[in-house]
C-alpha cells in the first residue's frame, strides 16, 4: 500500500491495517526462525508499512484535534 492510499483511508481502517500487519510480521518472524521464509525483505517492508500507517494515524489525530 502506498502512502497516498493510506492518507485516503479512515483512522479505523488504518488501525485495522496496523493490526493485520503486525500479525503478518509475527508470521514472517516465525517462518524466518524455521528457515521457511524465502524473502527476508518482507520483514523490513512490513515494519516500514506499520510505521507509515501509525504516522498517518497520528497526523489525522493531530489535524482533527
Amino acid at each position: 500500500m502506498k502512502l497516498s492510499e493510506m492518507r485516503e483511508k479512515t483512522v479505523d481502517e488504518l488501525k485495522q491495517f496496523v493490526v493485520d500487519s503486525k500479525k503478518q510480521l509475527l508470521d514472517c518472524r516465525i517462518k524466518k526462525s524455521m528457515h521457511k521464509l524465502e524473502n527476508t525483505a518482507e520483514i523490513s517492508k512490513t515494519k516500514r508499512l506499520i510505521a507509515q500507517a501509525k504516522t498517518v494515524i497520528r497526523e489525522k489525530e493531530v489535524s482533527n484535534a
